[in-house]
């Protein structure tokens, strides 16, 4: 008979960290896509090609991370814990998205692109975590 043992830290702090990092990779991403579409059109022909992608991967990155951050902390016992690290995972995401613009501010479009492959590999490892918390033994 195996025995469950489950680290409640390991699961939360890595959900929340795998929601984080990937809800605002894809804010991020939808950064990149903004400063790549405004270097090729002017003003008035920006509005024409794209809606708005800067608000449409806002709202996705909130639904990534919450939905991350919600399913990795499904091992937990208490579902409300869940849904409070699905909320804190959005906002951790919004966070990680603003702190994009200032990696846009210093660095340019590299500085994005760097920043956002790091906030991928931040949510990669939180997963890892949340998984490693919640495997029996």
């Amino acid at each position: 008979m195996t025995e469950v043992r489950r680290d409640p830290l390991a699961i939360g702090l890595g959900a929340l960290a795998c929601g984080a990092g990937l809800g605002g990779a894809t804010i991020t991403l939808a950064q990149v896509l903004v400063k790549l579409l405004q270097g090729r059109l002017d003003a008035a022909r920006y509005r024409e090609a794209a809606a708005d992608p800067l608000l449409a991967g806002l709202l996705a990155g909130i639904a990534v991370a919450a939905l991350f951050g919600g399913r990795r902390s499904l091992p937990l016992e208490n579902l409300w814990q869940s849904g409070v690290i699905g909320v804190l995972a959005a906002v951790g995401a919004l966070l990680v998205g603003f702190l994009a613009a200032v990696a846009d501010w210093f660095l340019g479009l590299p500085g994005l692109i760097v920043w956002g492959a790091v906030t991928v590999s931040v949510g990669v490892a939180g997963s890892r975590w949340a998984i490693t918390g919640s495997r029996t033994t």
